[in-house]
């Protein structure tokens, strides 16, 4: 998986702990080694863990090792990026996207 620097990866095993039950908005980036887009974005969730870690979470799921999430959330496309809030999905965004732009689309529920 393309790791993003200072991403914490989450797994079917641990996400009810690490999404589900965490204290701040997760925003999860469902992602893959195959997927081009998905390195695009490494740099992205990099910066936002760092400028906006007080107030968000950001995590990674790999779709090939974690196929039992990505189908609860019914995910097919990558990257896809959901964000959890008092464990819950409140929002779902498909695609690769600018740092500017994602924080825009998650101004309104952070």
């Amino acid at each position: 998986m393309s790791r993003a620097a200072g991403v914490a990866e989450v797994t079917d095993a641990d996400f009810d702990v690490e999404v589900i039950g965490a204290e701040l908005p997760v925003l999860v980036e469902f992602t893959a080694d195959w997927c081009p887009p998905c390195r695009q974005m490494a740099p992205v969730l990099s910066a936002l863990a760092a400028e906006e870690g007080e107030r968000l979470k950001v995590v990674q799921l790999d779709v090939d090792t974690s196929p039992a999430t990505t189908n609860a959330y019914k995910v097919l496309s990558m990257p896809t990026f959901m964000l959890f809030r008092n464990g819950e999905p409140v929002r779902a965004m498909v695609g690769a996207r600018p740092k500017r732009r994602l924080l825009e689309e998650l101004s309104d529920v952070l």
